[in-house]
């Protein structure tokens, strides 16, 4: 199994995903300097605390959690501050990319 320290990072790189991009909305192509920035330190942010966590994890497994939460919290700020539609497919493939996650999480094992 996985230190909590690898889990925690991948999981903080995966959270700041949705926080990038509303960042990037925000800077209005990048024409607002403050949340340009804020989306540049995101943007560098998020894949290194994933970097941190391939010290133990494997990369597919690691980049599957990292991808996957990015991909289902980022739906859940569109449907929650911008009014973006979630229909049955939406959530079908949610739970598909949520079920992948787990599973490499679980079997994920094998040497770093």
């Amino acid at each position: 199994m996985f230190s909590a320290f690898a889990i925690g990072c991948v999981i903080l790189g995966g959270l700041l995903e949705p926080m990038w991009v509303i960042a990037m909305k925000k800077s209005n192509s990048f024409h607002r300097p403050f949340w340009a920035t804020v989306a540049i330190v995101l943007i560098i942010a998020s894949p290194y605390c994933m970097s941190l966590s391939m010290s133990e994890m494997p990369v597919g497994t690691s980049y599957a959690i990292w991808t996957g939460i990015g991909a289902v919290c980022t739906v859940a700020v569109g449907f929650s501050f911008y009014k973006e539609r979630i229909d049955r497919q939406k959530i079908l493939f949610l739970s598909m990319i949520i079920i992948g996650v787990v599973g490499l999480s679980l079997i994920g094992g094998g040497s770093a």
